[in-house]
């Protein structure tokens, strides 16, 4: 595992302890898990963008939420995101 140094203004470090107790880890676990926690809403949120402007499919958009295609479309279904075109969709319909 790396190690990683940062600097923090004082405010963070006192929110950050205060976190930590409150979990009841300590800082480095904290750290860890804030990090690891904001990383995984970072992809998904990256996922859903780029599914929604039709950049990747829907599968594309699961790897890299680094979920499975059911977790993703639960994730796109919860976040209200549709890759399902309306202009497909209407001609899908006319065709049945």
């Amino acid at each position: 595992m790396e190690t990683i140094s940062v600097r923090v203004p004082d405010a963070v470090e006192e929110e950050l302890d205060a976190y930590a107790e409150a979990e009841n880890l300590d800082r480095d676990a904290a750290i860890r898990k804030l990090l690891v926690d904001r990383l995984e809403e970072v992809r998904h949120k990256r996922a859903l963008s780029m599914l929604e402007a039709g950049e990747a499919s829907s599968a594309k958009a699961a790897e890299i939420a680094d979920l499975d295609r059911w977790a993703f479309a639960e994730l796109a279904r919860s976040e209200d995101v549709s890759w399902v075109a309306e202009d497909h969709l209407a001609s899908d319909l006319e065709e049945l």
